[in-house]
Parts: structure tokens; sequence; C-alpha cells
């Protein structure tokens, strides 16, 4: 009875996968930034104020290549700088900036340029998509639907961030004396596997903290163009 009970779930699953409407996916704007980075102050206030907009999810990644300054960022790992190193081979650039904002997995500019990023993420609200149905499956796994595959494959990411706001006090380095403001502070980055354009099942790893919120991403490899994306919860 349990061997045939399986493949009836699975098909009911993906049956459910395939048929039920979602809404169209958020624009996700990803700021690389730096508590070492004298500049990135008024990046992360643009990030704080767009992470209560609706319709936008911002992530908030801090990059640990500012700590030879004097300062240790307080949230720094070096899978957030290899993401963001991904990102500036994609878009042809010679180095990584900070601070930088990067909207949909398409296009880049600095953090500072507050009227940048805003016209940026104006056009990404607006421009058609096609994602793919997402669907948590219990606290273990996500289920990733049928849908166009960009060139060069897909992969699934799953992020696990802090949305609330935390304000660093800054003691060494450029930012001596300033108090920082962070929002969407990512803690966990995990790659879950490539995605093809079939309907697929990943396994999500343990959630440790409870008051982390989980998003699950579905974009072009090595820094690809954002193609879908399902949160746990309502910001």
């Amino acid at each position: 009875m349990r061997k045939a009970a399986l493949p009836l779930f699975c098909l009911a699953l993906w049956g459910l996968v395939a048929t039920t409407a979602w809404a169209k996916p958020p624009v996700v704007v990803e700021l690389f930034t730096a508590q070492g980075c004298s500049s990135c102050g008024k990046a992360n206030q643009l990030a704080a104020d767009l992470a209560d907009r609706e319709g936008v999810l911002v992530l908030t990644y801090s990059v640990d290549y500012w700590d030879y300054l004097g300062w240790k960022d307080t949230f720094a790992k070096p899978d957030f700088a290899d993401r963001q190193r991904a990102y500036a081979k994609k878009f042809s650039l010679r180095d990584v900036p900070t601070p930088q904002m990067v909207v949909g997995g398409r296009v880049q500019a600095s953090g500072a340029k507050a009227e940048s990023v805003e016209d940026l993420v104006e056009t990404a609200a607006h421009a058609p998509s096609n994602p793919p149905d997402m669907l948590f499956i219990g606290q273990t796994r996500v289920a990733v639907g049928s849908g166009p595959a960009p060139r060069g494959g897909g992969e699934v990411w799953m992020v696990r961030f802090d949305p609330r706001r935390q304000d660093i006090a800054v003691r060494r380095g450029d930012n001596k004396g300033q108090t920082l403001v962070h929002r969407n502070v990512v803690r966990e980055l995990v790659r879950l596997g490539p995605w093809s354009g079939r309907p697929k099942l990943y396994r999500l790893p343990k959630a440790t903290d409870e008051d982390l919120q989980t998003v699950v991403i579905v974009q072009g490899a090595k820094g690809g163009r954002i193609i879908g994306v399902l949160e746990t919860a309502e910001r």
C-alpha cells in the first residue's frame, strides 16, 4: 500500500503546483555593503526604505573584503562576496563595487545613487514575467514547477534573512563613530541545486533560528536574472 500511495501523492503534488495561480513575484533588490565602507551608509538607508515598499524584496549582503581597514563586519561571510563576484562577471565589471545594488539579477547600480536605483526598481516592477510555480512542502522541502529555463540553465537558492532593523555602531575603520542601519540582513545563503525548467523537489536545510525568514529564488546560473521568488510569509 505504501509503494502505491507515493506515486499518487507525487501526482497530486505536481498537479497542485501546475494549476495554482500565483501573484507576480516581488522585485528582488540585493545590496552588497560593508560596515567598513565609508560610502555605504546612504545605501544601507536606501535599502531600509525600500524594504518597507510593497512588491519589493530587499536582501542585504555584507561582504568581508573591507575588513582589512580595521573593522570586521559583524554580518559578513565569504559566500556573499562570491555571489557579488558572480554578478560582476555577468555584468562585465572589472571589480566588485561597494555599495552595489543588483535589481532582479538583471541590472545594477551604485547603492549610493538613490535615483538610479529607484528607476531600476520601477522598470523591473512593470516588466513582464513568467515565473515557475513554487510551493513549500512543510518545513523541509520546496517544489519548483515547470517553466522556460534561461540559457545556460538555472539555479535554485535558499536565502534566510533577518527582517528586523539593526543599528550597528562602528568603532574602528573609516566609519568609526557612526551607527549604520541594516534591514533584511542575509544570514544564510545555500545553493539547493540546478533547475532545467522541469518540476523538481529540493530539500531545505534545517532552520536554526526562528527569527529568520526564508526565501527561495530561481535564477539563471552563475549570477543570472531572477525568474521566480517564494517567501515563507508576508513581511
